[in-house]
């Protein structure tokens, strides 16, 4: 795919560039998520543009972050555009060169509303929604009784039947997400079978501005979901996010009668393949919308 000669040259980004990645985010109202761009920056790879010669603000001028999962998928996140520069294409400038770097591999994203129309363009396929709630986990509808299921934090020797739990459900893998895991969230979490001590799931929350995400969660089923839930969102110190799929309706209206509320949804998209991977009725959460 070749670039236009009269755009600006998009370079790699780095942790380096982490602060002129949030000042972008905050200009266009993001929340400056320092502890998420982190990761980001590090798990993935970032590209950017920069303000050119005589702008007087400077800095980034545009962002994309791309994060490869093994050699067949790459998630797309982080696709940024400061207002001053916004309708002059830098937006697919930027776009055709991330997806030029994944080469073959299958990508993924979540799409705002605002950014629908140009990934569509692209030749993107919207497969599902994700819908935002947020509140305080009221724990007013408990998860249904699950005698045989233990839940407890996680330990370092979860850590290699948790990788080998996630990459059917995932997938593909994403051993050097996981493998942050422990470090990245305030509570990392698994389930298990209390007769034979098999792992049935696991979740984590993890700090942001404004609230306490809940992601990623994996499980059996919509019951060691919910028991894994209910363990982070009454422990959470305030509010929690939960980014949830129309595919789990169940678990939706669950929520919403623990006292989360929202309706700010985003566009599951992918290029390049039939669905984004992975099976569906095990996957709960996803790690962030920027990760999958």
């Amino acid at each position: 795919m070749t670039l236009p000669n009269d755009l600006p040259p998009v370079r790699r980004l780095g942790p380096a560039d982490l602060t002129a990645c949030l000042d972008l985010a905050d200009s266009r109202d993001w929340t400056r998520e320092e502890h998420k761009w982190r990761l980001l920056l590090t798990a993935g790879q970032g590209y950017g543009i920069d303000a050119p010669a005589g702008d007087p603000v400077g800095g980034l001028i545009a962002t994309v972050v791309v994060t490869a999962y093994g050699d067949r998928h790459r998630c797309l996140s982080m696709v940024l555009v400061a207002e001053r520069y916004a309708r002059r294409g830098i937006a697919r400038h930027l776009m055709r060169h991330a997806l030029t770097e994944c080469g073959p591999a299958a990508v993924f994203l979540s799409a705002t509303d605002q950014g629908r129309p140009l990934y569509e363009q692209l030749g993107f396929k919207t497969v599902g929604q994700l819908t935002t709630v947020r509140g305080t986990f009221t724990g007013a509808v408990p998860p249904p009784a699950r005698p045989a299921t233990t839940v407890r934090p996680a330990t370092a020797a979860d850590l290699p039947a948790v990788l080998a739990y996630d990459r059917p459900v995932f997938g593909t893998d994403r051993t050097a997400l996981l493998t942050r895991l422990p470090a990245f969230a305030d509570r990392f979490l698994v389930a298990e079978d209390a007769a034979t001590g098999h792992l049935t799931g696991f979740a984590a929350a993890w700090p942001n501005p404004s609230s306490i995400v809940i992601g990623p969660v994996v499980a059996e089923d919509t019951a060691t979901a919910q028991a894994l839930i209910a363990r982070l969102g009454t422990e959470a110190p305030r509010t929690i996010r939960y980014d949830v799929d129309a595919r789990h309706p169940e678990l939706d209206r669950w929520l919403r009668a623990n006292g989360l509320t929202g309706d700010r949804p985003c566009a599951l998209m992918v290029l390049g393949a039939p669905d984004i991977p992975g099976d569906i009725t095990r996957r709960f959460a996803p790690y962030s919308v920027a990760l999958g």
